[in-house]
């Protein structure tokens, strides 16, 4: 049976002490079992404890008693932490009951740190720890402890675990994980008001003495604060504490362990606290200037500034917040508050015109209060203050005022030049009473319609108005001081010009034309209603009349009825009218407008005739041509078939006759003889031959030998002599020689050897007017074939051999 051996720092010995006393010592009121306190707080023992596998205890005499078999005693080790000797800590002794110390049992050691941190000697069964052990890292090791044979390492016990326990010190600090705070609490709390809560942490063993038992105190922060010893809730210590006076506290806190006492470690924090506002402070107004004295120039404009004046509230927020308003005086109507949301100072603009001449001193009182009230602090009241403002009225060279915001005149149209339409008048309202000047600036009059005069204001007209080409008038007229600042003003003159008669009544545009049935039956009313307009204006009871212009009014055809509400109806008289007869009528009309001066206008009313249906519908108003009946006699149609016989054969023996006469069917007086054409039928030489012909020389053959042909007149030709006749005559042309000697020339001169064959020249010779044209037909020396036609000149003229 294995026996374990405790160990401990103690000096005491098992044969100086006895066991119950021992026991007795290591009890602790949180320790009532003696074998539980041994564990949890091992003594040194000197020798051992041996447990024999069979012991004999006192009984009846002569008995013996027994116990049953077991291969462990097991109990727990305890190592005190941070221990910093020079040898290893003993931590306690391993012994088997097998073990009859002849070295022959080997003891084995494994688990949490066996061979690192605990050794154990495999002879002696001594457990070490090598290494300092922290109970913070770790609070116990867990191991198995093993007897075997030492030369065949077979176990001689079952294994079994045992615990190390690390035995606690105080040598962690309490910490304050969260720290420092910040915390904030109403200005005027009362006293232990509940301002934050601080906690701090220990590292050491709570189940063990007091290493881990914290007290907290405070430090700095006294007298306004305090602070619970067990908790660390942080209170107010004064009542009233004002933020206006001191708003930011810091607050030092310590934590100790040890339960506060001397010895203990502790550790400490920071708090800051702040006082948030309330409204507990009237706005007030300073007392130096509790009237406020401003100006204002009488030439300000409403809107604009005055002055400015702030009751002065230490809160915050909108507990600071003022609201300013008139409570009393003679500028209320006059002058307007607002309140400048950034500097929270009260705005006072002009609101209406004022008037050095009329008042020159206004006095108002201004309330400033608070408009959100803590109902804690309505004793602390009234949140309001007031103050008296003095505005005085300052002169300034103001322009001169006209009587009135604007003018309105009449004036009638055609009135002559010079004509009074109104007067303009205004004043200087200045103490010195300057001279007024009046015109009319151009831009509001452009054409130039009315004048006005200088001094007085008396407005006229330069030229006769037309009420139909512009009806109103709008102009401005400008009042400036004479002296001064040149001030001016300018007002509204509206000139409306009044109507007179003079324009006489026309059809209305859609009235020009009406239509009517060519069916109407006589005496039918209203073929349509006819209307008239009139430039002038129309009297209350002024209205149109018609009639028929003098010159028609004994027609058979149509009739005016008035209806004598401005409008006449047109009246058939008689029946048949017909398109096709006469498809529009124009009826002249009188219309007069019955005004003073009466005026009368003769217009033409246009009636056009169209076809309707059984309903009287128009059906169309436009002109179809006339259409012969649907059948034609035979004798029509036999004539209409002779007549383009004759035409046709007129045709044809007109071709006949030209053909006869070889003669082209249209004869030019004047044709030109170069247009003939000389043709030959024989193939060409190719590029050689045209390249060979000197273009010019054929062009202008005459040119060559020195002879210029005259360009005014034409050349006469002459047919060839036939036989019996004599020589042409000396001014003719020979153009069969000329012919010759030019291809003979042309082609002598280029030595060209070709095989050359005969061809016949055939050209027309155009005669004198009246004188027919007869072909003739020349003999010509071979020349080269050609692929293209060449052109021969002859006098002047030119002829086109083509191939």
């Amino acid at each position: 049976m294995l026996l374990i051996n405790f160990l401990s720092w103690s000096t005491f010995s098992l044969l100086d002490l006895n066991w119950q006393p021992l026991m007795q010592k290591w009890s602790s009121p949180l320790m009532s079992d003696p074998e539980e306190q041994i564990i949890k707080k091992p003594m040194l023992l000197a020798g051992h404890l041996s447990l024999h596998r069979h012991r004999q205890r006192g009984g009846k005499e002569g008995q013996v008693l027994h116990r049953s078999k077991r291969g462990w005693v097991w109990n727990q080790f305890f190592v005190i932490e941070e221990y910093t000797g020079p040898d290893p800590v003993l931590v306690g002794r391993l012994h088997s009951d097998v073990d009859t110390g002849t070295g022959n049992i080997k003891y084995i050691l494994s688990g949490e740190g066996a061979g690192t941190i605990f050794v154990i000697d495999d002879k002696t069964g001594n457990i070490h720890a090598t290494k300092t052990l922290d109970r913070e890292e770790q609070a116990q090791y867990t191991l198995t402890a093993q007897a075997v044979d030492r030369h065949t390492n077979k176990p001689l016990e079952p294994p079994s675990e045992f615990i190390v326990k690390v035995q606690d010190i105080n040598d962690n600090p309490p910490e304050f994980l969260h720290g420092p705070y910040y915390a904030r609490v109403p200005e005027m709390s009362n006293v232990y008001t509940s301002v934050i809560q601080v906690t701090a942490t220990d590292a050491d063993d709570p189940t063990y003495g007091n290493s881990a038992r914290l007290v907290y105190s405070i430090l700095q922060g006294q007298p306004y604060f305090s602070v619970e010893s067990q908790t660390g809730i942080i209170r107010t210590a004064l009542p009233n504490m004002d933020r206006e006076a001191r708003q930011e506290y810091n607050v030092v806190i310590q934590a100790k362990d040890m339960g506060g006492h001397m010895g203990g470690l502790s550790g400490t924090t920071e708090v800051k606290i702040t006082l948030t506002d309330v409204n507990d402070n009237p706005p007030k107004f300073p007392l130096s200037e509790s009237v406020y004295q401003m100006s204002v120039s009488e030439d300000k404009v409403p809107g604009e500034e005055v002055g400015r004046l702030m009751a002065k509230d230490p809160d915050l927020g909108e507990n600071g917040q003022v609201n300013y308003r008139f409570v009393d005086g003679d500028g209320m109507g006059v002058f307007e508050l607002s309140t400048d949301s950034e500097t929270k100072e009260a705005i006072i603009k002009l609101k209406k015109h004022v008037d050095y001449e009329n008042k020159r001193l206004y006095t108002l009182k201004v309330e400033g209060s608070n408009p959100h009230i803590d109902p804690r602090f309505l004793a602390w009241g009234p949140y309001k203050d007031e103050a008296t403002i003095k505005i005085s009225v300052e002169d300034a060279d103001e322009p001169p005022v006209f009587m009135a915001p604007s003018y309105t005149f009449e004036v009638e149209e055609n009135a002559p030049a010079g004509t009074v339409v109104g007067r303009v008048h205004a004043k200087d309202t200045d103490v010195a009473v300057n001279p007024i000047r009046y015109m009319i600036p151009q831009y509001t009059d452009i054409e130039r319609f009315f004048s006005i005069n200088s001094e007085d204001g008396l407005i006229t007209t330069a030229k006769p108005l037309d009420r139909e080409t512009q009806a109103w008038h709008n102009i401005s007229v400008s009042a400036t001081e004479i002296g001064g600042h040149h001030q001016d003003t300018k007002v509204r003159v509206n000139i409306r010009v009044k109507d007179v008669n003079d324009n006489p009544p026309e059809l209305a545009n859609n009235n020009n034309e009406v239509f009517m049935c060519e069916s109407a039956s006589p005496g039918k009313v209203g073929i349509q209603t006819i209307s008239a307009v009139d430039k002038d204006e129309m009297g209350h009871r002024q209205h149109f009349t018609f009639s028929l212009a003098p010159e028609v009014a004994h027609n058979h055809n149509f009739s005016i009825k008035d209806n004598r509400d401005s409008t006449a109806s047109v009246v058939v008289l008689r029946k048949g009218f017909s398109r096709l007869t006469q498809d529009i009528y124009h009826l002249p009309i009188e219309i007069n407008d019955n005004g003073l001066p009466a005026m009368s206008s003769t217009n033409t009313l246009t009636i056009r005739v169209c076809s309707c249906d059984t309903k009287n519908t128009i059906l169309s108003c436009n002109v179809e041509p006339y259409v012969l009946p649907a059948g034609l006699s035979t004798g029509a149609l036999i004539a209409i078939l002779a007549c383009i016989v004759i035409l046709l054969a007129i045709v044809v023996l007109f071709v006949a006759l030209r053909r006869q006469k070889k003669e082209p069917l249209i004869v030019f007086e004047e044709e030109d003889i170069r247009e003939n054409i000389i043709t030959y039928d024989d193939e060409g030489g190719g590029e050689e031959d045209t390249e060979a012909f000197d273009i010019a020389t054929l062009q202008n053959p005459d040119g060559a030998n020195g002879f210029l042909p005259r360009k005014d007149m034409k050349p006469e030709f002459q047919y060839p002599m036939r036989p019996g006749s004599g020589r042409p005559a000396a001014n003719s042309v020979d153009v069969d020689d000329f012919i010759k000697t030019r291809i003979f020339f042309f082609y002598k001169k280029k030595n060209t050897k070709q095989n050359f064959k005969w061809f016949c020249v055939h050209f027309l010779v155009k005669k004198k007017k009246g004188e027919k044209s007869t072909p003739n037909y020349v003999l010509v020396p071979p020349i080269p074939p050609i692929k293209r036609s060449l052109p021969i000149p002859m006098n002047g003229h030119s002829f086109r051999v083509h191939p």
